[in-house]
């Protein structure tokens, strides 16, 4: 069976305390890179247990290796630091937590691996599919602006998009050269531009929003134009998940038939755990040939969904898209950060296996 799966995951999942308690004591300098590295991998080859164990097909290393979704790429790519972003994350309570994204400091330079290492750790110790993510391209020109980009290095965007490019396409290669046959991207700045409150505060810094998702879906049709036969690319579009929160609401029709449609990947896994990300309408622009994972499973909360709920929206979403182009899985991962989200890894493993319950039961 070829990815996508029928019962797939985004990702990153809950690290557990030991390995939190060694990212705080590498970062105090208490324990060594050999110590650190040691806890990482234990941990890792339990959480490859875990998803063998509820039956997943798709196998990741829980990202247990970066301090967020984003910062292992930001450590590896020379020319890159972090600065405060221009976005907030927010809760159902009203409040609001700041965050540090990427930014443009020199040039920019793919000098070693990003996520090289990862994929051979996870390979060497499964026998089913080893999934790699990474944040797509648009992470390095949104979250600040007109400011994410230092334009005394880069006074030429062009020249920074195709240094982008080759950057990624150098990794792509580099990857499948070991074998790598499934590659995500996880694309937010898209999703976030659903929003119109977004749009607005993108305006207001210096970018044009009807303009990005093309920019953002060409870097990623240009990265993975000359991707090896066999290899599967998703792009995972997300609103934002930080310890249960988000950035962004609003369904995918404003960016769908751009996106949807034209993107060259052979996936999208899509946000559609709450009201905030709309209905299955826009399902209708998604291009002949790629197929659809449902995120119905709220990796923000701990509750449970019934596999009757379940069934009812796959149903209804099959309504614009054919039931034998959909999948399931949870609507993001379980933790964007080392904190990871308000919930425990039995929920976390409850709710894996309700998403290979629930795709057994839908289509066999």
């Amino acid at each position: 069976m070829a990815p996508p799966f029928r019962a797939d995951h985004v990702g990153s999942l809950l690290r557990p305390q030991e390995l939190r308690a060694a990212f705080r004591e590498y970062d105090a300098g208490t324990i060594d890179a050999a110590r650190f590295r040691a806890v990482q991998d234990g941990c890792i080859r339990e959480a490859i247990g875990l998803q063998e164990e509820v039956g997943l097909q798709p196998v990741t290393d829980g990202e247990f290796r970066r301090g967020s979704w984003f910062l292992g790429f930001v450590e590896a790519v020379e020319g890159l630091g972090t600065r405060e972003a221009i976005f907030d994350f927010q809760d159902a309570a009203g409040g609001r937590a700041t965050f540090q994204s990427a930014y443009v400091e020199r040039k920019l330079r793919r000098t070693r691996g990003i996520t090289t290492d990862e994929f051979a750790f996870v390979r060497s110790h499964t026998t089913r599919t080893p999934k790699i993510t990474m944040p797509a391209p648009s992470l390095l020109h949104f979250f600040r602006g007109d400011q994410t980009v230092n334009r005394d290095v880069y006074p030429d965007l062009e020249e920074f998009w195709s240094d982008v490019i080759g950057v990624y396409r150098d990794e792509v290669q580099a990857l499948a050269a070991l074998g790598c046959t499934y590659v995500q991207f996880d694309e937010v700045p898209c999703a976030m531009l659903c929003d119109e409150g977004v749009r607005r505060k993108v305006a207001a810094h210096g970018l044009d929003p009807s303009r990005l998702v093309d920019a953002y879906v060409g870097a990623v049709n240009a990265i993975v134009a000359g991707r090896p036969a066999g290899m599967t690319v998703a792009m995972h579009l997300c609103r934002g998940n930080y310890k249960g929160r988000w950035m962004a609401q609003g369904g995918y029709e404003p960016i769908a038939e751009r996106l949807f449609g034209e993107a060259s990947v052979d996936a999208l896994f899509l946000e559609y755990d709450s009201e905030r990300a709309g209905g299955f309408e826009p399902l209708r622009f998604v291009s002949a040939g790629k197929q659809v994972v449902l995120g119905l499973v709220s990796s923000k909360r701990p509750e449970l969904e019934s596999p009757d709920s379940l069934k009812r929206r796959i149903d209804q979403a099959s309504r614009y898209l054919p039931l034998d182009r959909l999948g399931l899985s949870p609507q993001c991962g379980f933790a964007s950060s080392v904190g990871g989200n308000p919930l425990s890894i039995d929920d976390q493993r409850r709710k894996l296996a309700r998403v290979v319950e629930v795709a057994a039961s839908v289509w066999g």
